[in-house]
């Protein structure tokens, strides 16, 4: 295992996956907040809502596809299925075309997110398994080094600071790896996942990976970020009936309380 990994491991049930690592090589290329006025933004993915659960109804049979003997009806792709909707925001439809990403089919792009998914688990050096040997999970940082090695994009940087994410979202989306807990699971009518603000008390199911579209609101008090009063928008990989029509919302607050077990990644397409 390299020694310049940070590395935090979840158990990997089929609807979440994701693993923090941070590389102290690739923090080196964080974007620090450069006082810059910080605006709401909006990224709209080129993709329909994908599912990273109940994959045979979408008609993805892992068995045949995949070289499985058996099938399965949910992975711990969400690295990849994050990874993909970003991607739909950088490349344009004839480039995700040209890339193998049907932007019109949600089945085909979710078989796009799988094989993202199979590439992330093989380039995070830190672990021997990969999938589809082995659903492992895998990493923002993996996902990243695949779409770049694919020559997808040609850099990725961090944040790690509640203003270096806001910065990073005026000129893109993000991937974030968070922990993911109980109640963050049943969000309320807007998609607010933090609704409930016992929500740290729920039990922990994991990690997970999501890309975050939007600065929706933001709040200044004086040059000073409000952070309860300030809102992320995100994908989510679970499908259109999930939360606001596939996306949540959360409060930076819950960021910043979360933010030792969380890593930001910016994939960015800077050449045309």
């Amino acid at each position: 295992m390299p020694t310049d990994l940070t590395i935090r491991t979840y158990d990997t049930p089929p609807h979440l996956g994701r693993h923090q690592v941070l590389d102290v090589r690739s923090l080196a290329y964080r974007r620090p907040y450069d006082g810059r006025p910080l605006r709401a933004t909006e990224w709209e993915p080129r993709i329909p809502v994908l599912n990273q659960q109940q994959l045979v109804a979408q008609g993805i049979y892992t068995s045949r596809d995949y070289g499985l003997d058996d099938d399965v009806d949910a992975l711990s792709s969400c690295t990849g299925n994050a990874g993909t909707a970003l991607l739909s925001v950088l490349l344009s439809k004839e480039q995700a075309n040209a890339a193998g990403l049907n932007t019109d089919d949600a089945a085909a792009a979710e078989h796009f997110a799988i094989g993202l998914y199979a590439d992330a688990t093989a380039r995070d050096e830190w672990r021997d398994a990969q999938w589809p040997i082995q659903d492992v999970g895998s990493s923002g940082l993996g996902v990243a080094k695949a779409l770049r090695d694919r020559g997808l994009i040609d850099q990725y940087g961090h944040a790690t600071t509640a203003e270096e994410l806001c910065a990073l979202l005026q000129t893109g989306p993000v991937l974030m790896g968070m922990s993911w807990f109980d109640s963050f699971s049943a969000p309320d009518g807007r998609g607010f996942i933090d609704s409930d603000s016992a929500w740290a008390d729920s039990a922990l199911q994991g990690g997970h990976e999501v890309c975050v579209t939007a600065l929706e609101e933001v709040a200044m008090i004086d040059g000073d970020l409000v952070p309860e009063h300030t809102v992320l928008r995100f994908r989510q990989s679970w499908g259109a009936s999930w939360g606001d029509h596939g996306e949540g919302r959360m409060r930076l607050s819950t960021y910043e309380a979360m933010r030792p077990g969380i890593d930001i990644c910016q994939p960015r397409r800077d050449f045309r």
